[in-house]
């Protein structure tokens, strides 16, 4: 058996995440699970061109993930499609992925693509990104959620009436393991923005109400001149100021 899967903490009382670090510090592996951050169920040979393996390899690395927790596989037919395991894997990608260090000596320019994503991106299931981080803010500046113990948020009634008014009734959303939204740190923006299943129902609805569009090819978002007036509108957020 594989080390990843044979590694054991000294006692049941202390954290084991040894197996996970070795999964992750392989670059492929991390490179698959970054591509599903966006909540999608793809096949290996669509992970094995974005990590740049082959599809032997690809399936070698997926067994290891799936093995290890951080992957789920859905049968569909013939083809295997493979998503991340759930929203706390994510979490735990976007929370790593603030770890760098502190003085970086040289930092090359990002591209058109890291750019956007910088700007607007899906995280699993909620915004992110720039203008992500410029939301949560602004609806914690209006109060309508506000900040709460164990990096959770609380709905004012303020909120409730407002996402109401906007289409999303706050009161049917079943609340999650941890809570109904929950404070995602922003890995570009080293901020919070919205999670937990508000943050979900949130995007969902910006999307429905064509203020936002998902790339089908990327965890980009993309903001539309109706979402810009939104934004303006509603929170007095500037989008083409944050793309800036």
């Amino acid at each position: 058996m594989s080390n990843y899967a044979t590694m054991s903490s000294p006692s049941s009382s202390s954290p084991n995440f040894s197996g996970t670090a070795f999964l992750l510090a392989d670059q492929a592996r991390a490179i698959m699970l970054t591509t599903l951050l966006d909540g999608r169920a793809l096949p290996a040979g669509e992970l094995a061109y974005a990590s740049g393996v082959t599809a032997q390899t690809a399936s070698s690395h997926l067994a290891k993930l799936l093995a290890g927790g951080l992957v789920a596989v859905e049968n569909e037919g013939r083809h295997r499609y493979y998503r991340l395991a759930g929203a706390h894997v994510a979490e735990a990608m976007e929370q790593l992925a603030v770890i760098q260090p502190a003085a970086l000596v040289r930092r090359k320019a990002l591209s058109s693509q890291e750019q956007q994503l910088q700007f607007c991106r899906c995280c699993y299931d909620h915004l992110a990104g720039r203008l992500g981080v410029a939301v949560t803010q602004a609806l914690q500046a209006h109060r309508y959620i506000c900040a709460a113990a164990d990096k959770q948020f609380e709905v004012t009634e303020a909120g409730v009436d407002w996402f109401g008014r906007l289409g999303l009734d706050v009161g049917a959303i079943k609340p999650g393991r941890r809570g109904l939204a929950r404070q995602c740190l922003d890995w570009t923006e080293r901020q919070h923005h919205l999670a937990g299943p508000l943050g979900a129902q949130f995007m969902t609805l910006l999307c429905a109400k064509d203020w936002l569009r998902r790339s089908k090819s990327s965890r980009a978002v993309t903001v539309t001149p109706k979402g810009s007036v939104g934004f303006k509108e509603q929170l007095g957020v500037d989008a083409v100021i944050a793309q800036s």
